[in-house]
């Protein structure tokens, strides 16, 4: 049986970007041969602490067992086949890690699915943001065997410092992701899934969604799920904490999916997560069009694409005024995840990483 370290911040099941990426094809890998272990730097307890504003005495112990982490990492290292790194070894501006896991002739394999080498400041950490040093992703990337990117703008990006990049989209696990049987009803619900991080993003198209709650009042609601800070009275929003157990449960109290982003170099490096996961669940769903977005939704035939508030306005105003276009775009969004982004269609591709 051949042995993956995998290396990354978060336990199993509590990072979007780890399930979505790798996690969820552990059990595949299993039953073929690959046995996976993950070591990861965050535990739930310090979880509560790092993305909340001030503990810095906290955070400073949190980096510094990260270290003693990661050298146990390299003392076990060279007992496995593969080592799969996902976007940095260390929260810090060190590629020390990287570089002697490098030396050790175990094959590295590099994924990433932002463009973590940009700068998207997270004012939580605070000075501790600090530490943080985007541009190592090019030395990371140089000192992989394989690198594995979300989508062709990241990939574009390795093959500047890798010639062996291969795209790997997010993908949705659709035996799990299923669409609910029945609908809502008389009311629509638009919803957003995100994160802390992101709901900057949400925050974006509020005037948008104040303007559809004055058109069509208690015909509609909104729900905000992964941000449970988030409070917004005009809208009537209290944001709902996000649950590994129950995601899908939640994700299916939503109508109508949307995912707005403003357009610019970081925002190209998103890999339609948000998207993917209304998608799978048969969610009709508006995106704006940047980057991956728009190879992920065709517009009018699977999904819309907004760009303007004019056009948001519009196309939210078509879904909540026709049940028949919510069904049609929402079954045709969920044959797109089922074709191109789920875990059965791309995981022949993650074993044959470990030829």
């Amino acid at each position: 049986m051949k042995k993956v370290l995998f290396i990354a911040m978060h336990r199993k099941n509590r990072s979007p970007s780890q399930r979505y990426r790798f996690e969820q094809y552990f059990n595949y890998l299993e039953e073929n041969g690959i046995k996976c272990t993950l070591s990861f730097l965050i535990s739930e307890k310090e979880d509560n602490l790092l993305y909340k504003p001030g503990h810095y005495l906290a955070k400073l112990k949190i980096y510094l067992k990260s270290i003693l982490v990661r050298r146990k990492d390299l003392r076990t290292a060279s007992t496995f086949d593969f080592i799969f790194i996902q976007r940095e070894a260390l929260m810090t501006r060190s590629t020390f890690f990287e570089r002697k896991l490098a030396n050790l002739n175990v094959p590295i394999i590099y994924d990433f699915d932002d463009a973590i080498w940009l700068e998207d400041k997270n004012s939580n950490l605070g000075i501790l943001g600090l530490l943080k040093y985007p541009a190592k992703t090019a030395k990371i990337i140089g000192y992989a065997d394989k690198i594995i990117a979300g989508n062709s703008y990241l990939a574009n990006y390795g093959l500047k410092y890798n010639a062996n990049v291969k795209v790997i989209p997010t993908t949705i696990d659709t035996n799990w992701y299923k669409p609910k049987e029945k609908y809502n009803g008389a009311i629509i619900t638009i919803g957003w899934t995100g994160s802390f991080s992101t709901i900057k993003h949400f925050e974006e198209l509020v005037p948008v969604l104040v303007s559809i709650k004055a058109k069509y009042h208690d015909r509609i609601n909104f729900l905000v799920i992964g941000c449970e800070e988030f409070i917004h009275d005009d809208l009537d929003i209290k944001g709902l904490a996000w649950c590994a157990d129950s995601e899908v449960e939640d994700l299916q109290a939503i109508d109508i999916g949307i995912m707005p982003l403003p357009n610019n170099d970081w925002t190209k490096g998103k890999c339609g997560a948000k998207g993917l996961q209304y998608m799978g669940l048969a969610i009709p769903t508006i995106m704006s069009p940047v980057g991956v977005n728009t190879e992920i939704i065709q517009d009018g035939i699977n999904g819309f694409l907004a760009d303007t508030d004019d056009e948001w306005v519009n196309k939210l105003s078509l879904l909540i005024e026709s049940e028949e276009l919510r069904m049609r775009l929402g079954k045709a969004g969920r044959e797109t995840v089922v074709k191109h982004y789920s875990v059965e269609t791309n995981k022949e591709k993650y074993l044959k990483l470990f030829d």
